[in-house]
């Protein structure tokens, strides 16, 4: 679900704060190109929002499709990670710095004190605030579904077993639009050691089937996962270097669900500070070779050989030096007619 803002910051299991893609939701295999257009398209709505001209919307895309080239190029080459490093708080500049330095001014004990209180000794979630209190039938089976979940979770992750002391449980509303509507739960949990400020609070919510996967017809692909929360968790991990340590699966109610950290240091890249056409541009640069990051990490080394026994980051190359001078002709023809489809539809939902 590769538009423009779905990048921001995230703190990854070696305790880095990264600034690349943050939402796996509409994760699935696919055509690397279909992540392009769908970013491309973005900038066209953005800067149509921005009110830049058509040509510098062109521009702005040209700008992306060469920086996500030069990356993959040199990726493909055999470049090794510290010869192009993630974006971190030692290689970022701009908004895209901004937005770690945002991240690490935020704290654990700032998410605690906002969601739970501290009765008799131990910290519970505090009553409203978005949070509903859960029947005895309903929190036993979000207590088996986290018994469920542990099973998904690496070796790396379970080194200390009182992680995973369940304090509290809370049902929860007024999470992200593709969710409204859909039962999600809040566990509180005791953390890596016994002070109340290192709580950890996971959420578990439905996944949802990705858009693209209805036009997916690789038999392999469609067997490969149990169920969409199993398949979002396989796509992060494989997209996603050193993902979240809490991240993992399980199933309620016979839907597959999405676990995860409630993180206290995820910051979205804003758009709404952004109007000087160069800044735009080198923001948008950047997140072409964030792209190519991630689309290099996302092959047979990510563990799941099964579904791309290949390096993506050559077959990608290769495809593109198939097509030099037509690579960024196409994501800018998509961009236009799409964002001018979009802007329709739109009016007519107005």
């Amino acid at each position: 679900d590769l538009h423009a803002e779905n990048f921001g910051t995230y703190m990854d299991a070696q305790g880095r704060l990264i600034f690349n893609v943050n939402d796996f939701d509409e994760a699935y295999v696919g055509p690397f190109t279909w992540d392009l257009k769908r970013f491309a398209a973005s900038v066209a709505l953005i800067g149509y929002a921005k009110a830049l001209s058509d040509d510098q919307i062109t521009e702005l895309v040209r700008i992306y499709a060469r920086a996500y080239r030069e990356r993959i190029h040199a990726l493909s080459t055999g470049a090794k990670n510290d010869e192009v490093p993630p974006f971190t708080l030692d290689t970022a500049d701009g908004p895209l710095l901004g937005a770690l330095r945002v991240a690490r001014s935020l704290t654990r004990f700032g998410l605690l004190d906002s969601m739970t209180e501290i009765r008799d000794f131990e910290r519970r979630f505090a009553p409203g605030g978005g949070s509903i209190e859960l029947d005895a039938a309903t929190r036993y089976k979000v207590l088996a579904a986290f018994d469920g979940y542990l099973e998904t979770l690496p070796e790396s992750s379970l080194t200390r077993p009182d992680s995973y002391r369940v304090k509290d449980v809370v049902g929860r509303r007024g999470i992200g639009i593709g969710s409204a509507g859909l039962p999600s739960y809040n566990i509180l949990l005791e953390g890596n050691s016994d002070a109340l400020e290192n709580d950890v609070v996971i959420y578990i919510k439905q996944a949802q089937t990705p858009a693209v996967s209805r036009h997916i017809t690789d038999a392999a692909v469609r067997g490969y996962f149990q169920h969409e929360g199993h398949r979002t968790v396989i796509s992060q991990r494989a997209l996603q270097a050193h993902a979240d340590p809490w991240l993992g699966w399980t199933e309620l109610d016979g839907a597959g669900q999405l676990v995860a950290e409630v993180s206290p240091y995820a910051v979205d890249l804003d758009w709404s500070d952004l109007d000087d056409p160069e800044e735009i541009a080198s923001v948008v640069a950047d997140l072409g070779r964030a792209t190519a990051a991630m689309h290099a990490a996302a092959d047979d080394d990510s563990g799941h050989s099964e579904l791309v026994p290949f390096s993506t980051e050559r077959a990608i190359d290769a495809a593109i030096a198939g097509d030099e001078d037509g690579f960024a002709g196409l994501l800018v023809d998509f961009a236009h007619s799409y964002g001018s489809r979009a802007r329709a539809d739109h009016q007519i939902f107005v």
